[in-house]
């Protein structure tokens, strides 16, 4: 059912455990590939491969001391990380996971979801000023200027898949990608790329009912989309709100323990959701990729059958397939994944180039001496 509760209990029970997850791996992926481009190991004490040294940071977070700078606006100073986290999480709330899950199911939901997020510009600005650091000032007024600056670009590219797609409803954009929206009735032709009409796509689904297929004239949206959530979500190379050698660490410098660990949950959390948003305004959202192909019905066997029961095997010919709640999660989660990988390989490469252009940067071509030398104890002492 549709109510305030329901819809609440879902967002926390499903994307708060979700967001943690990929908070843990994503920071643990950081470290480790960073370290392997500028040369080093990364974690390697805590758990195998040092998967587990994300989780010991996060449990040294939550026990070390909330410390309040005393000239600080106290009462600013400590709720300005939970307006941060509520307006990202909040967000999570209208993205439909399945056809059966539609999240909170508004009419407006696309609206409602770049309105809720603006909001943690206001936490931004408190959390800056509150702290009474010139640093943090500057930090929050570097982030709050780059978010509205980008926004305006996002937001276009977001109006541009409304406008073709006639509705606010992310559910609605997401039926619109599949094989289940019933083309004839709405009196839209879903011909090839949008422009061979003759060639009737709308039963073959797949990859080529999703929006950036379907109007290839949404490519080009779909690149400025990313590139703004990059400078959303703080990536590189729109990190500047915080830059080490000038202000520090931005607006949270004078933030510590749980605090701080709630402003980077945000910061991750920010990534996912665009990620999110992009999988359902440009990559199909939970439909699956794969076309149907003369008798093998890909798109039948793996989008399942709208609204069936959590978990259910259903049986179709020549196939047995996991229920669409599950697998059209899976496809989503999927999308989003692999637009978040393409925002860490830019942090990756800018690494790269500043640890070789560095006067550290130096490359060892003899594999005995590297073996050796990784081999002692010296080499870890020294790279960790």
């Amino acid at each position: 059912p549709d109510c305030l509760l329901c819809i609440a209990m879902s967002t926390i029970l499903y994307f708060l455990p979700l967001l943690v997850l990929f908070t843990v791996l994503a920071v643990w992926a950081e470290r480790k590939i960073g370290g392997y481009i500028q040369d080093r190991l990364g974690p390697t004490e805590v758990g195998y491969y040092g998967l587990l040294q994300t989780v010991a940071d996060l449990l040294k977070l939550l026990t070390k001391e909330d410390i309040v700078p005393i000239k600080a606006d106290k009462w600013l100073y400590k709720i300005a990380p939970v307006i941060i986290f509520v307006a990202v999480f909040t967000g999570f709330s209208v993205l439909p996971l399945t056809s059966g899950w539609r999240g909170a199911g508004l009419e407006t939901g696309v609206y409602f979801l770049l309105a809720i997020v603006s909001l943690d510009v206001f936490g931004l600005l408190m959390a800056g000023w509150s702290a009474n650091s010139k640093y943090t000032l500057y930090g929050a007024i570097r982030s709050v200027s780059q978010i509205i600056s980008y926004e305006i670009p996002l937001g276009l590219t977001v109006i541009a898949v409304a406008m073709i797609s006639q509705s606010l409803d992310l559910q609605e954009i997401s039926y619109q990608q599949s094989t289940f929206w019933d083309h004839k009735a709405a009196g839209v032709s879903q011909g090839l790329f949008g422009i061979i009409s003759s060639v009737d796509m709308s039963q073959v689904g797949g990859i080529f009912l999703w929006n950036i297929f379907r109007y290839p004239l949404l490519i080009p949206a779909f690149l400025i989309f990313f590139i703004a959530s990059l400078a959303e979500s703080n990536r590189a190379p729109f990190d500047l709100p915080e830059a080490e050698s000038e202000i520090v660490g931005g607006f949270h410098t004078e933030y510590s323990g749980f605090r701080w660990a709630l402003v980077m949950l945000s910061e991750y959390g920010v990534m996912l959701l665009v990620s999110f948003l992009s999988a359902v305004m440009f990559l199909g959202s939970w439909n699956s990729p794969f076309p149907n192909i003369g008798s093998m019905r890909l798109a039948d066997w793996t989008n399942g059958v709208p609204g069936t029961v959590l978990g259910l095997v259903l049986e179709i010919p020549n196939a047995c397939f996991i229920d669409h709640h599950l697998w059209g999660s899976f496809l989503e989660i999927m999308d989003a994944c692999l637009v978040d990988y393409e925002k860490e390989k830019h942090l990756f490469a800018k690494y790269k180039r500043r640890f070789q252009n560095s006067h550290y940067g130096f490359e060892i071509d003899d594999k005995a001496w590297r073996g050796h030398w990784q081999k002692s104890f010296f080499h870890r002492s020294y790279l960790e």
